[in-house]
């Protein structure tokens, strides 16, 4: 039996058009990830739209998580995750406005399934994440993309305090550490979770920070050297 379920998705993925502006960018978000500088790869490429960005970036991350809790989906389930939470000391309900004005209390794989369910809502609206390039975005566009990543969090955080130690059996958890720090920088790039919403991996995401700053100084250390042994 493989317990890995091989390029498993909880949700269909969200795919970018070829030929438009936002695929352009995601190219180009791929091409820069490549570098190994997070900070360079999250950074507003010079002379793009933040809009155009911000919503490039949106469906990445949500296609990464997709990908991530679905490789865990026969361990999270009603009985073993019986409230969405990130360990004992934080606990999350469920609202979206609309439909549930009240937050509930649900089970984690209800609420992510509600969660997702919910960004999909958004991504697959036009009048909210336009495909067409020119199409003006709402006036409300960043605090819509601000709400996406606050709740996108609460995945990584169920994900890391309530199943790390299956996905270390799955042999995920670099993939996993990988996208949490990339979506760390990105959300400090652009201000776009509160800190205090953080607060349930702070001393991971002062780890993965302070490593990755270290990285990225012997990386540019090496250039510069390599730079001084061309010039001699």
């Amino acid at each position: 039996m493989n317990i890995f379920k091989k390029n498993a998705t909880f949700k269909p993925k969200k795919r970018i058009p070829e030929g438009t502006k936002q695929y352009q960018l995601k190219k180009y978000a791929e091409a820069t990830l490549g570098s190994g500088n997070l900070q360079l790869a999250v950074a507003l490429p010079e002379g793009e739209d933040l809009n155009e960005w911000l919503a490039v970036n949106t469906v990445d991350f949500y296609n990464q998580i997709n990908m991530l809790y679905g490789t865990i989906t026969d361990y999270c389930t009603n009985e073993s995750c019986s409230v969405m939470s990130a360990g004992k000391k934080y606990e999350y309900h469920w609202a979206d406005g609309v439909t549930v004005k009240k937050p509930i209390r649900v089970t984690a794989p209800d609420y992510i399934d509600r969660l997702m369910t919910w960004i999909q809502g958004f991504l697959d609206n036009d009048e909210v994440f336009p495909s067409r390039m020119g199409d003006p975005f709402p006036k409300n566009f960043s605090a819509i993309v601000k709400n996406i990543f606050k709740r996108l969090f609460r995945v990584y955080a169920h994900m890391y305090h309530d199943h790390f130690s299956q996905i270390v059996t799955l042999g995920e958890e670099a993939h996993l550490n990988t996208s949490f720090k990339h979506f760390i920088y990105f959300v400090n790039e652009f201000k776009l979770v509160d800190k205090k919403e953080l607060a349930p991996l702070k001393e991971l995401i002062e780890t993965l920070l302070n490593k990755g700053n270290g990285e990225e100084k012997t990386k540019s250390s090496e250039k510069k050297k390599k730079r001084k042994k061309k010039k001699k």
